[in-house]
């Protein structure tokens, strides 16, 4: 298998749903090293617990738990409009459970005993479209808001401005920060701001910290 590059998974929050106690540690701790989060949990209503309190994007499950089965609780977070990527973990190979899989659009299967090159990959092939989609989006953004403005001189300030925002669209920095890392005059800085403003935009929620408003520019 060619190897990939595993940096990009660092962005990125993994529930595992996993009964096999030694199995959940072991797996939990490599991940830990690869990703932003790993919610570990051994039963169904643990991991529903999480997806409505955290932000996951991907979910690793295995098929068959004590008492309950991966693929009920699937169509359980299914029917709650919860559309999360998903990967099964499996010690078998029965066609139905896979033909089950396959109906509800999970993105891979991993047979047990589990491969953690093999896992770390599979993350990899599942979230990559998920980053290649935000930065098309991404690129659009600078688009529709580069023809939001008049002055070419901003243009520079607002890549800056969306290349950095995290992953709830926060943008922090002051006009202080920005002057240090572009050449631009405070007065355009601040036209700039305010134009933004006025067309919703970037709203400002405190203190140098500013939310890029994504569907203000559906209209533009």
């Amino acid at each position: 298998m060619i190897n990939k590059d595993l940096n990009i998974l660092h962005n990125f929050n993994v529930l595992y749903l996993e009964d096999d106690e030694s199995l959940l540690k072991h797996t939990s701790d490599v991940l830990e090293d690869f990703v932003n989060n790993i919610y570990a949990v051994k039963t169904s209503k643990e991991a529903l617990d999480i997806l409505l309190n955290k932000k996951v994007d991907v979910i690793i499950s295995d098929i068959l738990l004590k008492d309950e089965n991966g693929i009920d609780f699937l169509k359980h977070i299914k029917n709650k409009n919860i559309n999360i990527p998903t990967i099964l973990t499996t010690a078998h190979t029965d066609t139905n459970y896979l033909l089950e899989a396959i109906k509800l659009k999970v993105e891979n299967y991993i047979v047990k005993p589990i491969n953690l090159k093999e896992l770390l990959n599979t993350l990899h092939e599942v979230l990559l479209p998920i980053i290649q989609e935000k930065e098309i989006r991404k690129n659009n953004n600078v688009i529709k808001t580069i023809s939001a403005i008049t002055d070419s001189k901003q243009v520079e300030i607002v890549k800056f401005i969306i290349n950095s925002l995290d992953n709830e669209n926060l943008f922090v920095a002051s006009y202080t920060d920005i002057m240090e890392n572009f050449s631009i005059s405070k007065p355009t800085l601040i036209k700039l701001f305010k134009d933004l403003a006025e067309k919703n935009i970037l709203v400002k929620v405190q203190h140098k910290t500013y939310r890029f408003n994504e569907s203000a520019l559906e209209n533009i």
